[in-house]
């Protein structure tokens, strides 16, 4: 039996519905908004791993099928393949509100799928695989601690935009995904054009005032067809065990937590546990668990009441800062940025039209010009793994720091490359995606690329307690693990361009997010003084080993004539000058070459053809062929003249022979162009008019 729920958000009806489809899963769900349908099942294991662990085996797939939007999928195969970029980020934003609401100690595998199954072209369908991920373990006998609603924000013209269309996203200047329980936002992700904070936080309070209204339906929703959640036994931890182990090593644990550097602190941490390991044979899971926890408590006391980080910075220092351009001299651009233990570096590579990214997605196909792309290897944590393809992780920190960067990318008409930025993390002890963006925008000011202007992007933590909180700036890996929020902002002097926030709590206020922007904007504002100290303006001009590009337009009519008969006259210019030239039904054309000689002489070549011929004009031109009656001239490529043979001298002639043969150099002038566009030259004028 079908069961539903519906609610108005936006301009539709939110209809949430179960009994129909995937009735073997623990939940599934179906939710429907306007003509978009997405499918969201849960199963968790009934019974734990045979061998113990101590975290939570999550897994969310977000699967667009193509059959969604009446499309064959392209490629040889004509089946999905491996998850696409917008996969990848849709299953990251579907994980982020939902990971932390499970109970701690649940250590059953536990399996997400939301499957887009209809979708009307008009909206990104993923925020409504976050509501059907919570309404599917609302109904499930899964332990979860939800509900969980999301929206996204349009703002444009002064007026916010509930979930809004991808045209109404084309003039927005934000595009932000907000989700939260009943009581608190858990989860933003976001690109801004240069917006101030104050109009994020009116977006944020409509948002959740929205996000109330789906919870408060999906708890409905639950009371009527919720199955009872099902019993496990948490790990459990005897209180004396604790007690004693806390007396033992609580001095180690402050010793700890006032270790600079990250890897002294690593080892000394592995040493306390491998100490207590060997005094006392318990399940490694509740002796680490027990260290754990004393520590997590050490350091957020030391905040909170003495106002000290594990590094020793005070809550509002930044980490030392430095940077460095032009320090990989083949490349076209590259910045190694440096903040504290995290560095990245930044490389620029420009190409022509031909290195675009095609993208095939649901709402439909186009070209990426601008991309950048974040790796991080294992050595950067001092660390050995197998090197595989980019994670999830690689995949969203790259995402992110592209969101952030694309205010102030030029346009393409005023700056006509395609632009490939990539970030190598070699060092990373917190908020190496933030750094990315930093590192990123030096490099492109480094290559010479046309940038608005500087972006810098930090990353606030906050440790909160009852009613006491403190927001941290700029945090450490350790302050990410045992803090309460990782909440990054990167933009520029004029505004915000990029958001994440991922929070652990249900009670982050409003009031605490207000204060993080405030912090935000500050640091922000530092780091961008020192960035302008080592590069305050693009170099006026791209590397010499990038290609050059000329971008011009020309009459559609004109076209044709460039191109040539058969392709003759362009593959005759692109032979000539070795340059590459492009050309658009819409007439416009980009030549590129390795030398800006290479692009000049190609594009006079453009300019000559499609350049009308007027009466009066003086060319050097070749004879292609002759005819009793007269000669025919090349004045420009593709474009013939006829030299009557009345008028190839100052004096009368029997044969054109006697004068020109095919291949020769002649100078002509232009004495006449018909209606049908035929010319008319004359030998013999420019020889009178000689002195």
């Amino acid at each position: 039996m079908t069961h539903g729920v519906e609610i108005e958000v936006g301009k539709h009806r939110l209809i949430i519905e179960t009994g129909k489809m995937a009735k073997q899963a623990d939940g599934a769900v179906v939710v429907r908004y306007g003509d978009t349908i997405v499918l969201t099942t849960v199963c968790s294991a009934k019974e734990l791993p045979e061998e113990p662990i101590d975290f939570f085996p999550l897994t969310v797939n977000y699967m667009e099928r193509t059959y969604a939007a009446g499309k064959i999928p392209g490629g040889f195969f004509k089946r999905e393949g491996k998850p696409t970029e917008k996969e990848v980020l849709g299953s990251r934003i579907i994980d982020r509100p939902i990971r932390p609401l499970f109970p701690r100690d649940y250590f059953f595998e536990t399996q997400v799928i939301a499957m887009v199954l209809s979708h009307d072209k008009e909206r990104d369908s993923d925020i409504f695989g976050i509501i059907g991920a919570s309404a599917a373990l609302m109904i499930s006998d899964i332990p979860f601690n939800g509900p969980v609603g999301a929206v996204r924000i349009g703002y444009t013209d002064g007026e916010f935009i509930i979930n809004p269309t991808v045209t109404e996203l084309e003039d927005s200047l934000m595009n932000m995904v907000v989700a939260g329980t009943e009581t608190a936002i858990t989860t933003i992700e976001g690109s801004f054009r240069e917006v101030s904070e104050e109009v994020v936080e009116k977006a944020l309070e409509i948002a959740h005032r929205e996000i109330k209204r789906i919870v408060e339906v999906q708890k409905r929703f639950a009371l009527e067809v919720g199955k009872p959640k099902r019993e496990f036994t948490p790990l459990e931890v005897p209180e004396t065990l604790e007690r004693e182990i806390e007396k033992e090593i609580l001095d180690d644990i402050r010793r700890l937590n006032n270790i600079p550097d990250k890897l002294e602190r690593k080892e000394f941490f592995e040493s306390i546990i491998e100490r207590v390991k060997e005094k006392y044979p318990e399940d490694e899971r509740i002796i680490h668990r027990i260290v754990e926890d004393i520590r997590k408590r050490e350091m957020r006391r030391q905040i909170l009441e003495e106002g000290k980080r594990v590094d020793g910075r005070t809550p509002d220092e930044i980490r030392p800062i430095s940077c460095e351009i032009g320090l990989l001299p083949r490349v076209h651009g590259s910045a190694l940025f440096t903040r504290g233990q995290t560095q990245a570096l930044c490389t620029v590579t420009l190409g022509t039209k031909e290195d675009e990214q095609r993208i095939e997605e649901l709402i439909g196909e186009g070209f990426k010009s601008f991309m950048v792309h974040y790796n991080f290897p294992p050595f950067s944590t001092g660390e050995i793994r197998p090197l595989r393809a980019p994670g999830r992780r690689e995949i969203g920190h790259g995402a992110l720091a592209e969101r952030s960067l694309l205010a102030v990318i030029p346009s393409e008409d005023e700056f006509p490359y395609t632009i490939r930025v990539v970030s190598d993390i070699l060092e990373s002890n917190g908020s190496s995606s933030m750094a990315t963006v930093c590192g990123a925008s030096l490099a492109m000011m480094d290559c010479g690329i046309p940038i608005k202007r500087h972006v810098a992007g930090v990353a606030l933590g906050l440790v909160k307690e009852d009613d006491r909180f403190v927001i941290l700036t700029d945090i450490a890996g350790d302050e990410d693990h045992y803090g309460d929020m990782d909440f990054k902002v990167a933009g520029t002097r004029q505004g915000i361009t990029g958001i994440q926030l991922d929070t652990k709590i249900q009670n982050l206020t409003l009031t605490e997010l207000r204060e993080a922007l405030r912090k935000a904007r500050e640091a922000r504002y530092y780091i961008l003084d020192i960035m302008e100290m080592t590069i305050k303006e693009p170099r006026p001009d791209v590397s010499r080993y990038a290609p050059k590009l000329y971008v011009m337009n020309v009459p559609k009519n004109k076209i044709g004539d460039i191109i040539g008969p058969g392709g003759k006259v362009i593959r005759g210019i692109i032979d000539e000058t070795g340059a590459k030239v492009e050309i658009t039904p819409d007439g416009k054309v980009v030549i590129s070459g390795p030398e800006r000689e290479v692009v000049e002489k190609a594009a006079e070549r453009i300019r000559n053809i499609v350049e009308d011929v007027e009466i009066g004009q003086v060319f050097t031109g070749r004879v292609t062929r002759v005819a009793p009656f007269g000669a025919f001239v090349e004045i420009r490529p593709g474009k013939e003249g006829l030299v009557h043979i009345s008028q190839l001298a100052p004096y009368r002639i029997k044969r054109v022979e006697d004068v020109v043969k095919v291949g020769d150099e002649i100078v002509v002038k232009v004495i006449g162009v018909d209606d049908l566009g035929r010319i008319s030259l004359s030998r013999k004028a420019v020889l009178e008019n000689k002195p």
